[in-house]
C-alpha cells in the first residue's frame, strides 16, 4: 500500500540509484525530510548556502554520471539552488531539484515567501513543472528525473509542502529511473561527406571536447589516420590530453600558443563534442566538421561545412573505415614540435621565486600537481585558478577536473568539492580556490566539518580578483574595486575544525601540502601569491596591447608606480604575438 507522497518519492529514488540530497531543511520540505529521516537509505547532506547544494549535486552528477539531487525550502531558500542549477544545465550534467512550494491555496496572492519557481527555474532546466495535486506525485517526479538523465540537465519539481503529507495515488509503486544508452551516429551520407573533407585535406586539426569522454581510442585512432595534432578545449582535458602524442595543448583564453596556432594553421577543422564559444580562436575560410550528439548545438560559433549528429565514439566508429589514412605528418610534426616549446616555457614559469617575495601561482599548481593522488578529484575556481589548473594539473585517465566551465561562476570549487568528496569516500579531492571565491561561500568550510568531508582547499591568495584585473589592464583600465582585504584562511579553517596551514614562503609549501593531503579529514592551505602574475592569452591582440599600454600609462599617472614596477618585473616568456 502506498505511503505518504514524500515516503514514495524517497523510495523511488532509492531505487534509481540515489544515496545522498543536498540542502537545507525548511518549514515547506519538513514533509520530504520527515520521510528520509527513518527511512535511512539516503543521507541528507547539509550544506550552509543553497547555492552550494547545486553545485555539489552538479559536481557529483559530472563525477559519476547518474542522478543527483538538491533540494530548496519555499521562495528564498530554492531561489538559492538557482546559480548552482545553472551552472548543472551548461555543463550538460543530469540534476533533480526538489523546490518546495508555498501551500497551493495562496499561490497568487503575494503570500509569505511567495515566489514563481516554475518561471525561475525555466530557463535552466529541461523539465520543470509545478504539482498541483497528489495525483500528480510521483509521477511528475519520475518524468523529471528522465528528462534530466536523457537529455543531460536539470529537472526541476514544484512541490507545495502540503503535497508531501499527502497520500500518494493507490497506483503509485517506485519504479527505477536510470540512463539507457543507445548507438547514435551520422546517416551514410553524412559520413561520406565528412570523408571526402578529410581525405582532401592536407592540413587537419582536432579539436576534443567534454564529449570525447569515453571515446578516447576513437581520439587517438582518428589523429592517427589523419596526422592531426589535438587541441582540447577546457572541458576536453582530462578526456584529451592523456597517453596522446598528438596533443599540442589547449587553445582558448587560457590556452597556450601551440593550440592556438593548430588552429589558425590548419586547412580542416574537425570538432569533437565541444561547443567552444570563443569565435576568435577559430580558423577562417576552412571546411569545418562538428560532431555533437545534440544536433542544435552544431554551427552556433562556426559555419560547418559537415554537421555530424551522434556520440564521438559511434561516430568516429562509422568515419574510420573511410578516412585513407595520410602519410604526410608536416603539420602535426610542426605543431607537436611548437608544443614542446610552449610547454618548456610554461614549465620554466613554474619555479620557486625569490626568497621573502610571495609565490608564483605555477609553483604552487605544479607543487600540487606533483602530490597529488593518480587518482584524485581536482575542483578549480573561476578566474586564476582555473588557468594554473588548465597549464599545469596532468591528467591521466583517472584523474578528473571539474569546474563552472560553462557558466563561469565564482565560488564554485568549494561545494563542488563537497560534491565530488561525497559521493566519491575514498578518492582525495582537492580544491583550487581563489581568495575571491573562498570568501564567498566561506560557510562551506563548515559543512566539510559538519559533514566529515576529507576535502584538500588549497586558496591561491594574492588579495585580489585578479583575472578581474587582468581584463581592466587588457582593456587599458586602471584597476580599481578589486582588492580583498582577505583575513588569516588558515586560522578561520581551525577555528572551524579543519587543519589550517598558511605558507608565505616557497620553501614552505611542499610540507604544508604533504600534511594537509596526509590529515584525516579536511584541511586548508592559505598560499600567499603573487599578485601581479600576468597570465597572457595565447595570442596577445594588438588591442591587448594598445590597453596595457595605456593602463600603464594611466598607472604612472594616477602614483600607483610601484604596482607598474611589480608588473614589469613578471615574467612575459610565454608572449606571442601575431
Amino acid at each position: 500500500m502506498a505511503g505518504t507522497v514524500a515516503e514514495v518519492m524517497v523510495e523511488m529514488l532509492k531505487a534509481s540509484g540515489v544515496r545522498r540530497v543536498y540542502g537545507i531543511p525548511g518549514d515547506s520540505l519538513n514533509g520530504f525530510t520527515d520521510a528520509l529521516r527513518p527511512d535511512g537509505g539516503i543521507a541528507w547532506e547539509h550544506v550552509r548556502h543553497e547555492e552550494a547544494a547545486g553545485f555539489a549535486a552538479a559536481a557529483e552528477a559530472a563525477l559519476t554520471g547518474e542522478l543527483a539531487v538538491c533540494a530548496g525550502s519555499c521562495g528564498p531558500g530554492n531561489l538559492h539552488l538557482i546559480n548552482g542549477l545553472f551552472d548543472a544545465s551548461r555543463s550538460g550534467v543530469p540534476v533533480l531539484a526538489i523546490a518546495a512550494h508555498i501551500p497551493a491555496g495562496e499561490i497568487g496572492g503575494d503570500y509569505f515567501q511567495e515566489t514563481h519557481p516554475q518561471q525561475l527555474f525555466r530557463e535552466c532546466s529541461v523539465y520543470c513543472e509545478l504539482a498541483s495535486v497528489p495525483g500528480q506525485l510521483p509521477r511528475l517526479v519520475e518524468m523529471a528525473m528522465r528528462a534530466a538523465l536523457q537529455r543531460g540537465g536539470v529537472g526541476v519539481v514544484v512541490i507545495p509542502g502540503e503535497l508531501f503529507f499527502a497520500r500518494a495515488p493507490a497506483a503509485a509503486t517506485p519504479a527505477p529511473v536510470r540512463a539507457v544508452t543507445a548507438v547514435i551516429r551520422p546517416d551514410d551520407r553524412s559520413l561520406a561527406a565528412a570523408a571526402e573533407v578529410l581525405n582532401a585535406a592536407g592540413r587537419v586539426t582536432i579539436l576534443a571536447g567534454a564529449g570525447c569522454a569515453g571515446a578516447h581510442d576513437q581520439l587517438i585512432g582518428l589523429a592517427a589516420a589523419l596526422k592531426a595534432p589535438v587541441v582540447h578545449a577546457f572541458r576536453g582535458k582530462e578526456f584529451a590530453e592523456y597517453d596522446n602524442p598528438y596533443d599540442v595543448g589547449m587553445t582558448g583564453l587560457i590556452g597556450s600558443s601551440s593550440g592556438y596556432r593548430a588552429m589558425k594553421h590548419c586547412d580542416a577543422l574537425v570538432m569533437l563534442g565541444t561547443d567552444f564559444p570563443y569565435r576568435p580562436f577559430y580558423p577562417e575560410g576552412v571546411p569545418v566538421l562538428q560532431v555533437d550528439v545534440r544536433g542544435e548545438r552544431i554551427g552556433r560559433r562556426v559555419p560547418v561545412q559537415v554537421p555530424l549528429v551522434g556520440t564521438v565514439k559511434d561516430t568516429v566508429d562509422a568515419l574510420l573505415p573511410l578516412i585513407g589514412p595520410k602519410a604526410d605528418s608536416a603539420h602535426l610534426d610542426r605543431m607537436t614540435a611548437h608544443y614542446r616549446r610552449a610547454r618548456a616555457r610554461l614549465d620554466h614559469l613554474a619555479r620557486p621565486g625569490h626568497s621573502g617575495s610571495p609565490l608564483h601561482p605555477q609553483f604552487v599548481a605544479a607543487t600540487i600537481d606533483r602530490l597529488a593522488a593518480a587518482d584524485a578529484v581536482f575542483t578549480a575556481d573561476v578566474g586564476t585558478p582555473c588557468i594554473w589548473a588548465a597549464r599545469y594539473l596532468r591528467m591521466n585517465g583517472t584523474r578528473r577536473l571539474i569546474g563552472s566551465f560553462n557558466h563561469g561562476s565564482m565560488a564554485n570549487a568549494l561545494p563542488q568539492a563537497i560534491g565530488a568528496q561525497a559521493s566519491q569516500p575514498g578518492r582525495q579531492v582537492i580544491a583550487l580556490s581563489g581568495d575571491g571565491g573562498v570568501a564567498m561561500l566561506l560557510g562551506e568550510l563548515l559543512t566539510l566539518r559538519q559533514q566529515q568531508l576529507p576535502v584538500k582547499v588549497v586558496v591561491f591568495n594574492n588579495a585580489a580578483l585578479s583575472f578581474v584585473e587582468l581584463e581592466m589592464k587588457a582593456a587599458g583600465i586602471v584597476t580599481y574595486g578589486t582588492d580583498l582585504v582577505d583575513p588569516d584562511f588558515a586560522g578561520i579553517a581551525r577555528s572551524a575544525g579543519l587543519f589550517g596551514a598558511r605558507v608565505e614562503k616557497a620553501g614552505e609549501l611542499e610540507a604544508a601540502l604533504q600534511a594537509a593531503f596526509g590529515h584525516d579529514g579536511p584541511a586548508l592551505v592559505d598560499v600567499r601569491t603573487a599578485r601581479h602574475e600576468l597570465a597572457l592569452p595565447p595570442k596577445l591582440t594588438y588591442g591587448q596591447i594598445k590597453g596595457f599600454t595605456l593602463y600603464a600609462t594611466r598607472t604612472i599617472l594616477s602614483g600607483e608606480a610601484d604596482e607598474l614596477i611589480e608588473l614589469a618585473q613578471t615574467n612575459l616568456r610565454d608572449l606571442e604575438i601575431e
